[in-house]
């Protein structure tokens, strides 16, 4: 006959069941045996274990360790990119290896104008503050969603609702919009710079500063105007490559026409060899003729061909010249 083995003794657990006593010491001991978590903490996360902290930190926080730094890094290259360009642009240097200046600027008759290194200048600290501007939303903006999505946040909500706000913010700012829009195109197109004598329709005058929103010039009269650049539907420049002395002249209807010319030649002639504007004549002087007859007078008209915004310097020495010339000759210039 086997012999008797004794059961297991009963156990009376709080709740009123029953449960023997090694089923108890099995749970007792796999109670024990397992690490104790904070609150709150990572159920797969072993504090105790330095392993585990290894392979949680390479899990997300590394992925967006990584994601600020490259974009930090990419957002530098691109900000020096901008700076490099632009500041050889101000200078006047070519920015390729063929010698070749970006858009131009090395030209001869840009060179000759006085004020073509403080626009140029002006013109390349402009765009490159707004291209580092952009560079800054554009990758900020990356950047923080890129960290969202490795962080597990949706964030085609964001993108959404960014969508919506530049719509929101287009219709709402329109005009503000059009002025950056037409500052941008008018500055990459030279279209004119600090120190040029411009025609923007309701105002004539030199322009003293060239900005994204506005352009402030200075009439004859001293008056500062702020013209938004959104506003300026035509622009008249007459100092940008070269400009044209036209000056006519009104005589009587019965002056000889060909003494007339021949005077009219020798004194723009001798305009153009005055050391005070030599330097800004570009071309031979050209007298054109008679351009009208009426109201008993003949009218004839000189052409010299200047640098850009001494066309001016050189009307007034013509027209003392011509003055003399003619009344030495004994030809009196027309009344009105």
């Amino acid at each position: 006959m086997a012999p008797l083995v004794p059961a297991a003794p009963l156990i009376t657990l709080l709740d009123g069941t029953s449960s023997d006593a090694s089923s108890v010491t099995v749970a007792s001991t796999a109670a024990t045996a397992s690490p104790v978590l904070a609150s709150g903490d990572d159920p797969e996360l072993d504090v105790t274990e330095p392993a585990s902290w290894l392979d949680w930190f390479l899990g997300i926080p590394l992925k967006v360790i990584l994601i600020v730094v490259i974009g930090s890094i990419a957002l530098i290259v691109v900000r020096h990119m901008i700076k490099s360009v632009t500041d050889r642009i101000a200078r006047d240097k070519p920015v390729t290896e063929s010698g070749r200046a970006l858009g131009g600027y090395s030209t001869v008759l840009q060179k000759a104008n006085p004020l073509a290194r403080a626009r140029r200048a002006q013109r390349a600290k402009t765009i490159g503050s707004v291209l580092r501007s952009s560079a800054n939303i554009l990758f900020g903006s990356i950047i923080l969603l890129l960290v969202l999505d490795t962080l597990g946040v949706n964030i085609a909500p964001f993108i959404a609702s960014a969508g919506i706000a530049g719509v929101a913010l287009g219709f709402g700012a329109q005009a503000l919009v059009k002025d950056f829009l037409s500052g941008t195109f008018m500055l990459l197109e030279d279209q004119y710079g600090v120190g040029d004598t411009v025609d923007l329709g309701d105002v004539v005058g030199t322009v003293e500063e060239v900005a994204l929103r506005v352009t402030k010039v200075r009439d004859l009269e001293g008056t500062l105007w702020f013209i938004r650049n959104g506003e300026i539907l035509r622009t008249g420049n007459m100092s940008q490559e070269w400009s044209s002395t036209l000056v006519e002249f009104p005589v009587p209807l019965s002056a000889d026409i060909g003494a007339v010319r021949e005077i009219l030649e020798a004194a723009a002639t001798r305009t153009c060899a005055d050391p005070r504007v030599a330097e800004s004549v570009l071309d031979a002087p050209e007298v054109t003729g008679v351009e009208s007859i009426k109201h008993g007078r003949l009218t004839f008209r000189v052409r010299i061909r200047t640098k850009p915004g001494m066309q001016w310097a050189v009307a007034r020495e013509l027209r003392i010249a011509v003055r003399d010339d003619l009344a030495a000759a004994g030809i009196s210039l027309a009344i009105w």
